[in-house]
């Protein structure tokens, strides 16, 4: 009890922390992203990038950070709330990227939320059934979790080069 305390305690100061990057983040993003003669319509320009690409960076930085969160969670008994506090944090910044990407990526954003509807649903069997079977079935759901999350960040990671990963630990 002392050590799952200790480790939401933890968990809560990535968050604030992560947080914070990523605000610091939409800062840079918005702050480098003025264009000579100080023109607002960027459809004008196709080889431009769309006008609410700070905007989508930015959320995919914020969907970067809580996926960290997300998946570097020890999968043990007693983890399930904690991991489902997780999902909904990582479902919130899909659900923004996905309302400001307009269909961008859709098939990357659907294999994510599909990973993270198996992946509740295995954390949800694991507080009401504590045991190896369900911490296996946490751990396999989380790898598909981490597999289409890959495969989102690389394809966002295209026209959001600096939502990249970082050596930040």
């Amino acid at each position: 009890m002392n050590s799952e305390t200790a480790t939401r305690a933890v968990a809560w100061w990535k968050l604030v922390v992560v947080t914070a990057c990523g605000l610091a983040l939409l800062a840079g993003c918005a702050s480098s992203s003025t264009s000579p003669g100080g023109s607002s319509s960027a459809a004008s320009s196709p080889a431009a990038a769309s006008p609410s690409s700070s905007v989508l960076c930015a959320d995919v930085a914020a969907l970067r950070a809580s996926l960290d969160q997300l998946t570097h969670v020890t999968v043990q008994s007693g983890m399930g709330a904690e991991i489902t506090s997780d999902i909904q944090s990582v479902k919130a910044a899909l659900t923004k990227l996905v309302n400001d990407a307009h269909g961008k990526w859709q098939t990357q954003t659907s294999a994510l939320s599909a990973a993270l509807g198996q992946l509740r649903t295995a954390a949800q069997n694991l507080t009401a059934s504590p045991g190896a079977s369900t911490v296996s079935a946490v751990a396999a759901a989380l790898g598909q979790v981490k597999s289409a999350a890959q495969d989102l960040l690389a394809t966002a990671g295209r026209d959001c080069p600096s939502a990249s990963p970082s050596a930040s630990g």
